[in-house]
């Protein structure tokens, strides 16, 4: 049975997230290779992915030579750096892109962006990117989950896996 994955703001060649976000790579290739590396170990060429934006800051040939070496069935949520329009990024290897937050099974809401406003009345599960590890935003709560790759040891995490977290979540 094919898994759902999540993971978000993987900024492939983005030097300066480096420094932005404190990340522990030497450098560009080295945080590259890592994401590419823990993204085949954890999915399959069988399961889905959505990516919550900001994919790359590499040009066509570079994304598109990155993308191809990941694994899954690849949905891109575009997020604020994500410029380029659907079909480069269909051109580059995703099967889906949206515009978009999507809603998967009518529960879950998928956006680059966390929510402005949530309570715990409120019937939806957010999943979201776009925060990194700023540190007002909870990695899991009883209804939202960051998913940027910050959060997940740079590598996607199963949507079980949050619903499980989520429900020891005060």
């Amino acid at each position: 049975m094919p898994k759902l994955f999540l993971t978000a703001d993987t900024h492939f060649g983005h030097t300066n997230i480096i420094k932005y976000e404190n990340r522990p790579f030497a450098d560009a290739n080295a945080m590259d290779a890592l994401i590419i590396k823990n993204w085949n170990n954890v999915v399959s060429k069988n399961d889905k992915i959505i990516v919550a934006g900001d994919v790359s800051f590499h040009n066509k040939e570079k994304t598109s030579e990155i993308i191809q070496q990941l694994n899954g069935k690849k949905i891109l949520v575009k997020g604020n750096h994500d410029k380029r329009n659907t079909q480069w990024w269909m051109d580059v290897g995703f099967d889906e892109v949206s515009d978009y937050p999507i809603i998967y099974k009518e529960w879950f809401i998928i956006q680059h962006e966390p929510p402005t406003y949530i309570n715990d009345a409120m019937p939806f599960f957010w999943l979201y990117g776009h925060v990194h590890g700023t540190e007002m935003y909870k990695t899991i709560t009883k209804n939202t989950a960051c998913v940027c790759v910050e959060r997940w040891n740079y590598t996607p995490v199963e949507l079980d896996k949050i619903i499980e977290l989520s429900k020891l979540a005060h």
